[in-house]
């Protein structure tokens, strides 16, 4: 190890914490206490609804150190959850986080990890709170957890959707499922010659959606903003056709999503082309977009047609109908869940 490296077992988990919440300052008007005693203290904002969620992040499978600096891994650690949050038309407020770390991590590691939390939670507007830290006998696994609050009565389920719903997503498709095809390449490249400088100039735009996602709180912010409470909502964290039957099972319907109108990016095409790939595939299938995927009353078109980063995919149906991908040719093609399994 470096001598300008620090091990962790030099300092011990209370120094550890100590250094760790140094940077974090607290934002929201709900954090009664944060980091320093056996638990939080929160105090949920009078009429409002509180929701939470939690991602499990385990190295080797969720994220791979050899192309996933740490830093960019503690921003998405919390934009994931955050992204979670935005899917219940609510707003993230405090979080905390549970590591647990092998011995191959150096106290400046660990730090540069929560560099990362400490840019998302300014970024997302939520306090840090709390968590744990604990050894690990093998590689980095993040447990973070987020609270979130709605006014009450505008938290947005899965289950709201109705047939003639119109089908609507936030920003492009297949980015991230590209951008990790580029890094799996230029790991090889390395592997196989260690001398080997990876190539990631043209591919800025997909890598960093794999990378560095954001959560789309302004989308729930510019939603309000119309006026727009949507019927059913999720993230496109397993790819959109997955996410569009998750919708459809909750909300008892079928859909109809036109290839024609799928978001897709002109660097997420570029790189399709290159590793002989259909994007429409990688935008149904690929995954870790998160974007936002919702509905909204045929009587909300007028209000949504024209925004720049939101595209009308199709409708809801009904549940008889299933749920259909209509070609350029407009036949119907039965969507197929493909993207991310867990086991």
């Amino acid at each position: 190890m470096p001598e300008n490296l620090t091990p962790l077992n030099a300092i011990g988990e209370f120094a550890l914490i100590d250094r760790l919440q140094a940077g974090f300052s607290q934002r929201q008007p709900g954090t009664v206490l944060g980091i320093g005693d056996d638990a939080a203290i929160i105090a949920p904002t009078a009429g409002h609804e509180l929701v939470m969620t939690t991602d499990l992040l385990v190295e080797g499978i969720h994220f791979d150190l050899s192309f996933c600096p740490l830093r960019h891994l503690g921003y998405k650690a919390v934009a994931v959850n955050v992204s979670d949050v935005a899917a219940m038309n609510a707003l993230p407020t405090q979080l905390v986080v549970a590591l647990s770390v092998g011995p191959r991590f150096t106290v400046e590691a660990v730090e540069e990890l929560y560099a990362g939390m400490r840019l998302a939670c300014e970024a997302y507007n939520v306090d840090l709170v709390g968590g744990d830290t604990t050894a690990s006998r093998g590689g980095l696994t993040l447990a973070v957890t987020v609270l979130g609050e709605a006014p009450a009565g505008q938290a947005v389920r899965r289950s709201g959707g109705k047939p003639t719903d119109l089908l609507c997503v936030s920003g492009d498709l297949g980015g991230a499922f590209l951008g990790l095809q580029v890094l799996e390449r230029e790991k090889q490249a390395f592997l196989a010659d260690p001398e080997t400088q990876p190539e990631l100039g043209n591919y800025e735009y997909v890598v960093q959606r794999q990378l560095r996602p954001e959560a789309r709180l302004d989308i729930v912010h510019e939603l309000r903003e119309l006026g727009i409470r949507p019927t059913s909502m999720i993230d496109i964290s397993d790819g959109l056709a997955s996410e569009v039957l998750h919708l459809c099972a909750s909300s008892g319907t079928g859909a109809r999503v036109f290839s024609e109108f799928l978001p897709l990016a002109n660097p997420t095409l570029e790189a399709a082309a290159e590793f002989n790939l259909d994007p429409i595939t990688c935008a149904l299938n690929g995954g870790e977009d998160y974007e936002l995927l919702f509905t909204v009353p045929v009587t909300d078109h007028e209000k949504i047609k024209n925004h720049p980063d939101i595209t009308i995919l199709g409708h809801l149906t009904d549940k008889a109908d299933g749920a259909n991908l209509i070609t350029k040719a407009g036949q119907p093609v039965p969507l197929k869940a493909q993207g991310w399994t867990s086991f």
